[in-house]
């Protein structure tokens, strides 16, 4: 009989390892979180096995003490530069749109590239690491952009940014427009279609030597919002996520250069969302930092007497929260500023509780 395919989700978060027994808890990815037990996963069936278990629970799988390495070594930092993008705690991605028709802040800066670089700059300001700029809309039903329109949108911004010292990553599915925005300064490739929507694209990262952000959609070759038909999404997304990684690094890109994003909205439905969020610790077995983005998604709206996206802070907030909670290295926001308040709020509660107060 073949063996089910094994999953490992960290569970059973604590404060501080300070005065538990030698052991009994594990760093997560060498951030700020620690967890004394994990979800063990098979198939349908699920248990838990505490950490200090694991060798004799588990010390003999194979799977097992590939995904516990994974899920407990330290995520290097990326040096792109002058600037360092570390991944010991979380850090923000500015959202900046130059669309016309993004869901959230299409129209706001019109064919101002002067003022759309001016917006990137207070969001570093506010609190972002890096200003994530895209030249298409992604939202469900958005036109197909000509990859010259989108350049057209896109470089003249990076081009203002980058001279400022800004970090960059351009969000885009298209080869051209990731040539034309490296070129332009931009540090670091989006794609929510995790290279597999252009031909060149997974060449095009791997000759730059460029970091890479994999984001799940169900069928990306088509659009990102295809309909997911998923046995359990959690692992579902985790396996294509997993084949992804796979792919790139055959390709040529260099693994701890990779981040993964679960591709919150892309082709889930509200339950989907939920339970990728919930489950969101699971995708640390891939070995990669991770980006969440769920700032503003239509899942806030849903749960919240269908809130139009401007009035989704709350929610936002909510969710940066889980996020940081479960690991995650990168949040992708419109809302620099309150979210950068949110996390060092909570950076300040985990400080004082990891030195035992």
């Amino acid at each position: 009989m073949t063996a089910l395919p094994l999953h490992l989700r960290p569970i059973q978060f604590v404060d501080t390892p300070i005065g538990l027994p030698e052991g009994s808890v594990a760093r997560l990815a060498g951030g700020m979180q620690w967890f004394a037990a994990y979800e063990v996963i098979e198939g349908r069936a699920r248990r838990i096995v505490p950490v200090a278990d694991f060798d004799t629970a588990l010390g003999g799988n194979e799977s097992a003490a590939k995904l516990h390495a994974a899920i407990t070594a330290p995520r290097p930092a990326l040096t792109l530069g002058n600037r360092v993008l570390r991944f010991d705690q979380p850090s923000i991605a500015g959202i900046l749109n130059v669309t016309p028709d993004s869901f959230s802040d299409g129209r706001a800066y019109g064919d101002d590239p002067a003022a759309a670089a001016t917006a990137g700059f207070d969001m570093t300001v506010a609190g972002a690491t890096l200003i994530d700029i895209g030249g298409e809309s992604t939202r469900p039903g958005a036109p197909l952009v000509w990859e010259g329109d989108e350049i057209k949108r896109i470089v003249p911004v990076i081009e203002r940014l980058a001279s400022g010292g800004a970090l960059i990553s351009i969000d885009t599915r298209k080869g051209a427009v990731m040539e034309a925005a490296l070129a332009a300064g931009a540090q670091i490739v989006n794609d929510v279609a995790a290279l597999l929507w252009d031909d060149r694209a997974l060449g095009i990262v791997a000759r730059a030597g460029c970091p890479v952000i994999l984001m799940h959609s169900p069928d990306p070759a088509k659009g990102p919002h295809g309909d997911g038909h998923y046995r359990n999404v959690l692992t579902d997304v985790f396996d294509w996520l997993e084949a992804r990684v796979a792919a790139a690094v055959a390709g040529g890109i260099a693994r701890e250069r990779i981040i993964v994003d679960p591709g919150i909205g892309f082709g889930k439905s509200l339950a989907d969302n939920l339970a990728l969020l919930n489950g969101l610790a699971l995708f640390h077995g891939l070995g990669c930092p991770i980006m969440l983005g769920a700032s503003r998604k239509r899942m806030i709206g849903a749960l919240s007497n269908e809130a139009p996206a401007d009035r989704r802070l709350g929610g936002s907030l909510a969710l940066a929260l889980k996020g940081v909670e479960a690991g995650v290295q990168i949040l992708r926001v419109h809302d620099v500023a309150e979210t950068a308040q949110a996390v060092r709020v909570w950076r300040g509660l985990k400080d004082q509780a990891l030195v035992g107060g």
